[in-house]
């Protein structure tokens, strides 16, 4: 039975990730920094299949050397999905940057120590996008030859920080030597939206639409932003497949919608739902700026707002044959799974 390292396995997309492994019948590492999370894991998974005895937990630590190398043992493919996510700005900007490039250094390093076959890396497809952030066009598709600037005055910490990963990535997997190569594919993901497995707010994308939901969304208005979306359906089953895919060897990967999304277009999807309290009323842009002034988190959301960035996930359909869950299906999904918390 083929091993694979999933890290991250208690977040929104591991989850999901973990579930696509078991039915396809490997043996999952499954990675956590608190093994007090493991029976929350453990259910959300029974609720599609059960792991029998294909499930091990390992406590790893994005910022920590301890245990990789261990974890690595045995392990066919390494699914890299472990990271902090927030558009809050942090007060240092290494609180995003060593977790995210570092842990996957870590873990890449490790993965060649081990002599893992492939390496399936999360990113994000905001490290294509600063084409349009520091360009005077407010729309725009970028596809896998557009990189982010990661000096870019226009962009915010948690972008900054996946364009410095993904870069370090490529360089290392470029660096390599023939006799101690491995294998590696990158799934440069949109905003992730879908059911969540556990019934829980695991996700920033949960917690958004939960916001939503509830009539708590900051100012009670909706940021005019458009971006690629994913479903975590999706986006989990095309990790799996990335891992024996030969043409995903390689390669950057689209797995989004062809088209922008917007925060509003999910709240009137919402609304015309029956959720009757998410609000559609449009922040105005100049009101964002002003409160980013003394609001972290409204400083983050400044780079984007305003925009509307599409992506060609051309080749990535092709590669895998794949074509995206319906975008209203994946939000009401979304907002179905948590209900129970309203």
């Amino acid at each position: 039975m083929e091993k694979v390292l999933l890290t991250g396995i208690s977040g929104f997309l591991g989850h999901q990730c973990a579930v696509e492994l078991l039915k396809k019948g490997y043996y999952v590492k499954g990675s956590v920094r608190d093994m007090n999370k493991k029976s929350e894991v453990l259910n959300g998974i029974k609720k599609e299949i059960d792991p029998s005895e294909k499930l091990e937990f390992v406590k790893l630590d994005l910022l920590s050397d301890d245990g990789w190398d261990d974890a690595m043992v045995g392990c066919k493919y390494v699914l890299h999905v472990a990271a902090p996510f927030s558009v809050k700005e942090p007060n240092d900007e290494n609180e995003y940057i060593e977790p995210i490039r570092g842990g996957t250094m870590r873990a890449l390093k490790s993965a060649q120590k081990a002599k893992v076959k492939r390496f399936v890396l999360t990113s994000s497809a905001v490290t294509m996008m600063g084409v349009v952030y520091d360009s005077d066009q407010d729309t725009g598709t970028v596809d896998t030859k557009d990189w982010t600037n990661p000096d870019s005055k226009n962009i915010n910490t948690y972008i900054k920080a996946k364009t410095l990963m993904e870069k370090a990535a490529w360089e290392f997997y470029g660096n390599q030597s023939d006799d101690s190569s491995i294998e590696m594919a990158v799934m440069c993901a949109g905003g992730i939206y879908g059911p969540s497995l556990t019934g829980n707010l695991s996700g920033f994308s949960l917690k958004g639409v939960h916001q939503m939901l509830t009539g708590h969304f900051k100012m009670a208005m909706i940021p005019p932003a458009g971006i690629p979306m994913s479903d975590v359906r999706d986006l989990a089953k095309l990790h799996v497949l990335a891992m024996t895919e030969e043409r995903a060897n390689g390669k950057r990967l689209i797995p989004t919608t062809d088209r922008a999304y917007s925060f509003m277009k999910i709240a009137k999807i919402l609304k015309e739902n029956g959720y009757n309290k998410v609000s559609t009323k449009k922040a105005p842009i100049f009101m964002i700026k002003l409160m980013s002034l003394f609001d972290r988190e409204a400083k983050g959301m400044v780079p984007i707002v305003g925009n509307t960035v599409s992506s060609d996930n051309t080749e990535t359909k092709e590669i895998f044959g794949w074509e995206p869950i319906p975008f209203e299906k994946t939000i009401l999904d979304c907002a179905k799974s948590i209900e129970h918390l309203l």
